[in-house]
């Protein structure tokens, strides 16, 4: 009798601890559903952010490019001398360019209105260098700023003057032309055009 008794105590005992271990995969199972639909959802919140360009906001900076490296530099309207550092090809089949907008003299520039450009579908962008276009000249394709969802220009913006000897970083980002085009003609609104390469 008290073998049997020990018996039915152990399996009891072994049920019971098979039964909690059910419940918690089963409720650890449930909390990473509720988990995967919070996390979807802000995975879902930051693509949408991502491809509306939410990350683009007024004022930011350019990405990161060797302020060293000049691959072409111009002059234009009260003397802003305009250099690009890097035309390089990205994996999402676009051109970033980046460069620098600085104004050597002794008074503040303030009339940046002419590099937005003239298309009235980039007026979201506000003061920015939205203006600019990219030329394939073998190809014969001209190449405009790429937009979010809410019409503004994947490109710097917030450009509203450059104080003397102060030095603005900028970027802009295009259609990539065809993996053939080693060269393309950069264009900002009132400085000259300039031949550059394209890397990548």
């Amino acid at each position: 009798m008290s073998v049997r008794h020990t018996l039915r105590a152990r399996r009891g005992a072994v049920a019971a601890a098979m039964a909690v271990t059910l419940a918690l995969a089963v409720g650890g199972c449930g909390g990473d559903s509720k988990d995967g639909k919070s996390n979807a959802a802000s995975s879902g919140s930051q693509s949408k952010s991502a491809s509306s360009g939410g990350g683009q906001q007024p004022g930011s900076s350019s990405p990161k490019s060797d302020p060293t490296v000049k691959l072409a530099e111009s002059t234009g309207q009260g003397g802003i001398l305009l250099t690009i550092n890097s035309v390089s090809r990205d994996s999402g089949g676009f051109v970033t360019v980046s460069g620098q907008l600085k104004n050597p003299g002794s008074e503040n520039f303030v009339d940046t209105s002419g590099w937005v450009g003239t298309e009235k579908d980039v007026l979201a962008s506000g003061d920015s260098v939205a203006g600019a276009t990219l030329v394939d000249k073998v190809g014969k394709k001209r190449y405009y700023v790429l937009r979010d969802t809410g019409g503004k220009c994947l490109c710097t913006m917030g450009i509203v003057g450059v104080k003397a000897g102060q030095t603005v970083p900028f970027f802009a980002q295009f259609p990539a032309p065809p993996n053939g085009t080693k060269e393309v003609d950069f264009q900002l609104p009132t400085f000259p055009t300039m031949t550059v390469p394209v890397s990548g």
